[in-house]
């Protein structure tokens, strides 16, 4: 195996690739932060904000879920497939969204998204800690979730 290089700068390009990764993480939340209220409000004649509003629940309490459970879910099968296959689940939120005839389809969507967000964002953090020295892992925090937020926000304010 090879000796193992701990540090931002002496694992420069994975760090890179995934600060990149989790900007398209982040992403998929913005795009559906913009998308949801509008397919709520023209596809299924939602008025009311908090019944369109009902996907940032179903959104928000299956990550929360599957956060508890992404460490020893990682530690089980290893961080890299564990990325992999939250971005597996990834792949089915679009088409779901697309293909919905009815407002439960859209929640599915919403857990499927909250699952992936879990295993992705989850695994982009965590891989970066274990790269960063300890005195750079809080530099490795930020960079992280400054890199999933500016993915939520271009998305979000693409028209």
């Amino acid at each position: 195996m090879g000796e193992i290089r701990i540090g931002i700068k002496k694992n420069q390009m994975n760090f890179i690739l995934l600060v990149v990764t989790n900007f398209f993480v982040g992403s998929m939340v913005g795009l559906e932060r913009t998308i949801l209220p509008i397919i709520g409000e023209e596809d299924f004649g939602f008025v009311s904000t908090s019944a369109a509003l009902s996907f940032i629940i179903s959104f928000g309490f299956s990550k929360a879920v599957v956060n508890y459970f992404a460490g020893a879910i990682a530690d089980r099968f290893g961080r890299k497939k564990v990325l992999v296959f939250g971005w597996g689940i990834g792949v089915f939120v679009p088409v779901l969204v697309m293909l919905a005839p009815a407002w439960w389809m859209i929640i599915v969507a919403n857990v499927l998204l909250g699952v992936n967000q879990g295993l992705t964002w989850s695994m982009t953090v965590n891989m970066k800690i274990d790269l960063a020295k300890p005195t750079e892992r809080g530099l490795a925090v930020g960079l992280n979730e400054f890199a999933g937020y500016v993915g939520v926000a271009v998305m979000a304010a693409s028209p």
